[in-house]
């Protein structure tokens, strides 16, 4: 029988989910200038542009090959995939493929594609499309970076094309959130990109230099332009094949471009001068009582979409090959060493300092935005200057000369080198509160701003000592983002893409997750994640003090839109947004 498409995770009310998050964690009250609720909608019409900034440029259009939020978007934008999470309801729908049957034992997907879609090029798009996507995602030449998101239990899918429009899609195991897995597939075109993957040179295929014209669109828009360092230009994509329930031809927008902002406060000005019409960061707490007069005007929309599910991390490289011939590595990939800098850190002064209170402290990854599965009972650190020393010197660290600092008994300081983004305000005001605050302790913290690629490309390979970076996840569901959890995964931020567990802890947790993945009951999967936060608190890999409010802000003249508290929390639906007057 056909399945259709289901909640995997409670539905979350977005304002009721912030405002329960803000009493819970905090004893104090929210800005006082707050947001607005969005302007009541006007029949979507068809043709015009939208303006968005954009802080850093795509490194790749190559969605298989490439990970940075920019690549992202554009693949949103321009391709599709068999089935999609829509981010607003949390539910799972037809895209690509019009519907789907499942096994008796929930392990095979027999999708079938929708009749006469083509890519922008007009060739017509076919199971051949899907079968190809799949090959270069699990060819070793490409390194893919979504390659182990892909994996259950350790073993690939199987994907076999009975037709041109038949898809079979078999786990090599349970899974328990189902064919929302095959959210993480981007469908690439075979009759574009088969030579690249015949040749070796896939990964290389679809870079930033490649002229937009080469490349084709399965999505609702076609990169027309890109002129690096200043914007990217999408124009409808004639060949699109959605409609809205009036039959009216999807996208409504004629155009969609991106001006490449690196700074935040340009974006403000920008925004305030109408130049652009939204921006792809949240606006930062300070900026709400600055953007207050425009929405008083009618000229904004300020929106509110609570807690955030996506909270800075900062985390030290515990590849063991990083240390093997430092002087530090007694000391500096110790869990204690972590641990002594989360008592050092007090969440609620780095709330009000960072983020002018609008924030939740945490102790993990998963923030109380992502209602289902956060845990109130991790591991605490709490605030405590004096546990920070206790721990610092039962790894041997002293002070054991006239300067503030410490040292251990070969007199090496105890200091460290951070990365973080240029121009995101928060996380550059997080680094050297940091700094400061570690200070306190006899920790020296060097702060290195680096624009957002070179950072990339610094943590992939391993050239750091630590970060601190924002990441997104394309799920609720941890079970779906594996690539973080898994020792093997590659958003493993801490130490990328293992062959085999470096440390027992994250043997246990590999475990964890592949019995909380496989079971069918979701109190129980609960259960089994709450351990696996659990092991994350007390091995601290990463580091995570306050989840942030979300508020996004948007003029008035678009309309039409989907919120998500998921990146992008406005563009994941492009197709069905509008300008009006």
């Amino acid at each position: 029988m056909n399945r259709q498409p289901r909640a995997l995770l409670s539905v979350l009310l977005l304002g009721a989910l912030a405002f329960t998050g803000w009493l819970v964690y905090r004893d104090v009250q929210p800005p006082p200038v707050g947001p607005t609720a969005p302007v009541a909608p006007a029949a979507p019409v068809r043709g015009g542009t939208v303006t968005s900034s954009l802080r850093s440029e795509p490194r790749s259009f190559n969605r298989i090959a490439a990970r940075d939020f920019p690549n992202d978007l554009c693949s949103l934008l321009t391709l599709g995939k068999l089935v999609r999470l829509d981010r607003a309801r949390q539910t799972i729908e037809p895209w690509l493929a019009e519907k789907w049957d499942t096994s008796a034992d929930g392990r095979t997907f027999t999708l079938t594609l929708r009749e006469g879609l083509a890519w922008s090029d007009g060739v017509p798009f076919t199971s051949a499309d899907v079968l190809f996507t799949f090959q270069a995602i699990y060819d070793p030449r490409v390194s893919s970076i979504i390659e182990s998101a892909l994996r259950i239990d350790g073993k690939p899918l199987a994907v076999a094309a009975p037709d041109a429009r038949t898809v079979v899609v078999t786990y090599p195991a349970p899974f328990a959130p189902g064919i929302e897995l095959l959210d993480n597939v981007t469908v690439m075109p075979k009759h574009k990109l088969q030579a690249a993957l015949d040749a070796g040179t896939f990964a290389q295929a679809w870079s930033a230099a490649t002229p937009p014209g080469d490349m084709v669109s399965i999505g609702p828009f076609v990169l027309a332009r890109y002129e690096p360092g200043q914007r990217l230009v999408f124009d409808r994509n004639p060949h699109y094949w959605r409609k809205d329930a009036a039959g009216v031809g999807l996208p409504y927008l004629d155009h969609l471009v991106f001006e490449i902002v690196p700074d935040q406060n340009a974006e403000l000005v920008r925004l305030q001068s109408g130049a652009i019409d939204m921006l792809q960061q949240q606006i930062r707490p300070e900026d709400i009582a600055t953007l207050r007069p425009m929405v008083d005007q009618k000229k904004l929309q300020l929106l509110e979409l609570g807690v955030s599910t996506d909270p800075d991390a900062f985390f030290f490289n515990l590849r063991p090959e990083q240390w093997a011939k430092d002087p530090r590595r007694a000391w500096l990939p110790r869990k204690e060493f972590r641990q002594a800098i989360s008592h050092a850190i007090d969440r609620e002064a780095f709330a009000n300092t960072v983020f002018l209170g609008a924030a939740v402290p945490i102790w993990g990854p998963i923030s109380p935005g992502n209602q289902h599965w956060f845990s109130p009972n991790v591991k605490r650190y709490p605030h405590s200057l004096d546990k920070a020393r206790e721990l610092l010197k039962s790894i041997g660290l002293e002070n054991r000369d006239a300067d503030e600092w410490l040292e251990d008994a070969a007199g090496t300081e105890a200091r460290f080198t951070l990365v973080t983004y240029r121009g995101n305000s928060s996380l550059e005001r997080s680094s050297f509160v940091l700094r400061d605050e570690l200070k306190k302790v006899g920790i020296n913290v060097d702060v290195q701003l680096l624009e957002q690629g070179a950072l990339i490309e610094r943590m992939l390979t391993g050239k750091f000592e630590s970060i601190f970076f924002l990441f997104s996840n394309s799920s609720l569901d941890p079970a779906l983002n594996s690539d973080f959890w898994l020792s093997s995964g590659s958003a493993h931020i801490w130490n990328i893409g293992q062959k085999t567990p470096a440390t027992d802890w994250e043997r246990e947790i590999d475990r964890l997750m592949g019995q909380m993945s496989s079971s069918g009951d979701l109190e129980a999967r609960k259960q089994v994640f709450n351990e696996v936060q659990q092991v994350m608190a007390e091995n601290v890999p990463a580091l995570f003090f306050v989840a942030q409010r979300l508020y996004m802000g948007v003029s008035t003249r678009v309309g039409s839109l989907s919120p998500s508290f998921l990146r992008p929390q406005l563009l994941w639906s492009a197709d069905t947004i509008s300008v009006h007057p």
